[in-house]
């Protein structure tokens, strides 16, 4: 197990003469200077030393880290060879360390200058950096150390720089064969080396930054180049959130009494820093863009703002929450953050929302107290898990309302994981979770979703064991059998033309609905067993039994046109015998008058028409009843005409009438004409 670098943090404090010299930042305090009243002669101004530039800005690091991160993120201040505290934690508080501070007391400008003192505080912190912490101690057989070194400093060239990354090398390379042969020390695996060049503010640095770079295999150097004084703090609170993972978010729009018109209120901006995490869901989300600006305090950071929301109600477990961090304000002492701290450790919530322009507010944060913490917490904008599921009909692909739930939750039942025995996980060739995943895969190969997309999953009955022994690994010869009685039994569905136990929205073919869902039914069970065909040979021979019944459903002779007319002529021809017979009765009953009339009809002349050679001498031609000799001198004529073949030459003349003898008026080769 491996510890993060910034479980453990040493700050090393150059206390050389050159600290104690001023920052050239003057302080402002001389307030009748701004009222300009004649004949008030200005304060002189007040200036700070670099040492006590560096303590401030070294305390405002641990502060906003032990706000954040009360435990397992430690701090020590290492000064010349003294530590000023340790890795318990009741050792880990401000006021320890400003104690011990206060105790060695500030640089004497008096002192001879000692090129050595850092290299002594360098070489303390890599000691203190082989002495394990309070949870190290519990198993340190097993965890990695590591560690980061924070050096406040002022160096003359690059060649001190170098000599003192040289000089962390060897305390490191010493100190870890040392910790080797000790039970109470650890070795340190990764070291990361920061070293701050601190100058008066105006003057030029000299040094170049250096990025992260290796020194050797345990250690990692960076080279930082700054002014005292507002520079040095700016550089510390970037430093900070790089190396925790922090964010900032700025509170506007907080409603605030004016300190000196209490009647009037003015809004102010309170930046806070706290875990990353907690923007997480709001950067991947669609509501993002636009909320990161630069920050407003000043620092060469970005920060993603939020509005407040006044508070309705003092229940803060009300909100789904995804992530909940402490939080901690980026300046501390002014009056807003005072004023916000205050309002939410008296048990206030306060609603933060994303700044839209236009739309319907999002609530995305919520700041409250816990314990006296302040902790930010992150609000999810989507459906909330705790609500009601959406309704099916709500997903993709428009309102689908018959997808197969019952048959999904036996499906999830069939694939449920369950913890490994001792001899599964002896295998290293074929481990638990690949064999779960191929068998996950192999039983959703063919799964439709939506009930009116299958059939052969809605007639379960009548296929039944083969959707169930196809996904199997292996088949034996039983199993065989068993698929094929099923696709039988279709077969014989099939035959007996029985309908299919589907549902009406299974077929939306334009052909004959009970044919064309056969035809579906079909190429889905041959897609089914298709996609396991290639599982073993066994499967392979009940698809070939499925593509052999189809092929006989398709080798069905379909009627012929011949015998089609035959059937609709026979039917034609009972039709008019029925109706011929009804006509006799009608006839008999007649009187002998009505007779008369009814045989002077039958014989009455027809309009002469132009004969084709196919009609017969009593074939009738007008529109009124025929008599039973008329119908069947039809039926005569009818079989006749089938079996006539035409005569060849009316067929090629193109009005209907042959020209005969044709030839006798061509002339012969002689040119003579013949004679008749």
């Amino acid at each position: 197990m491996s510890y993060p670098v910034d479980h453990k943090t040493v700050f090393v404090l150059d206390r050389s003469p050159l600290f104690a010299s001023s920052c050239n930042q003057s302080i402002e305090y001389d307030v009748l200077s701004k009222t300009r009243t004649p004949g008030i002669i200005p304060a002189a101004p007040i200036m700070k030393s670099l040492w006590t530039c560096n303590v401030e800005v070294m305390a405002e690091y641990m502060r906003i880290v032990y706000d954040i991160f009360p435990s397992k993120k430690l701090i020590r201040v290492v000064t010349g060879s003294q530590s000023l505290n340790g890795w318990t934690q009741k050792d880990q508080n401000i006021q320890h360390v400003m104690l011990g501070l206060g105790q060695i007391g500030p640089p004497n400008t008096t002192s001879k200058d000692d090129d050595y003192s850092m290299m002594h505080g360098l070489s303390h912190a890599i000691e203190i950096l082989c002495e394990p912490t309070e949870i190290q101690a519990e198993d340190m057989d097993t965890i990695q150390n590591n560690g980061r070194i924070i050096c406040l400093t002022s160096v003359k060239s690059e060649a001190q720089v170098r000599m003192l990354e040289e000089c962390v090398t060897d305390a490191l390379n010493q100190h870890n064969k040392l910790a080797a042969a000790s039970d109470s020390l650890m070795v340190i695996e990764h070291c990361e080396l920061l070293l701050i060049h601190i100058v008066p503010v105006g003057d030029d640095t000299k040094i170049v930054d250096k990025a992260n770079r290796q020194v050797s295999p345990q250690l990692n150097s960076e080279v930082y180049s700054t002014q005292s004084g507002r520079h040095l703090y700016n550089r510390l609170i970037q430093l900070v959130q790089q190396h925790y993972t922090l964010a900032s978010t700025t509170v506007t729009g907080i409603p605030m009494k004016e300190e000196q018109n209490a009647s009037s209120s003015a809004n102010y901006d309170v930046e806070i820093l706290h875990p990353f995490s907690v923007h997480q869901d709001l950067l991947k989300s669609a509501h993002g863009d636009g909320l990161v600006i630069p920050s407003k305090e000043g620092l060469p950071t970005e920060t993603i703002t939020l509005k407040w929301c006044t508070p309705k109600s003092n229940v803060v477990e009300m909100h789904y929450c995804t992530d909940v961090h402490r939080v901690t304000p980026v300046d501390v002492n002014s009056r807003p953050s005072s004023c916000l701290t205050n309002f939410l450790l008296s048990g206030r919530a306060v609603m933060l929302e994303q700044p839209k322009k236009t739309g319907i507010k999002v609530i995305s944060h919520m700041l409250a107290s816990h314990g006296g913490e302040i902790f930010i917490h992150a609000i999810h904008t989507g459906r909330s898990l705790l609500e009601d599921p959406p309704s099916i009909s709500e997903g993709c692909g428009g309102r689908v309302t018959d997808y197969r739930i019952n048959d999904f939750g036996e499906f999830m039942k069939e694939n449920r994981l369950a913890p490994a025995l001792p001899n599964m996980l002896e295998e290293p060739e074929d481990p638990p979770l690949d064999r779960a995943q191929s068998h996950l895969e192999r039983m959703s190969r063919y799964w439709p979703m939506v009930i009116g997309e299958t059939i052969i999953f809605n007639m379960a009955s009548h296929i039944d064991p083969l959707p169930t022994l196809i996904v199997k690994e292996t088949l034996d010869e039983d199993d065989v059998i068993e698929c094929r009685k099923a696709i039988y039994h279709v077969v014989g569905m099939e035959s007996r033309n029985e309908a299919l136990p589907i549902t009406s929205s299974g077929s939306r073919a334009k052909g004959p609905k009970r044919d064309e869902q056969y035809r579906q039914m079909w190429s889905e069970l041959e897609a089914l067993v298709g996609a396991h065909a290639s599982t073993s040979p066994m499967h392979q021979r009940i698809l070939d039994c499925i593509l052999d019944c189809k092929k006989t459903d398709d080798s069905k002779p379909s009627p012929r046109k011949g015998e089609k007319s035959v059937k609709e002529e026979k039917m034609d021809v009972e039709s008019q015998a029925e109706q011929s017979w009804k006509e006799l009765e009608k006839y008999e009953k007649m009187t002998e008058r009505e007779k008369q009339d009814a045989n002077k009809a039958d014989i009455a002349p027809q309009p002469k028409r132009q004969r084709t050679g196919l009609e017969g001498p009593f074939t009738p031609t007008g529109a009124g009843p025929q008599n039973l000799l008329s119908l069947w001198t039809n039926r005569i004529k009818s079989v006749h005409s089938r079996r006539h073949e035409e005569f060849s030459g009316r067929q090629e003349s193109g009005e209907g009438i042959a020209e005969l003898y044709k030839h006798l008026n061509e002339p012969k080769e002689t040119g003579e004409q013949t004679k008749i």
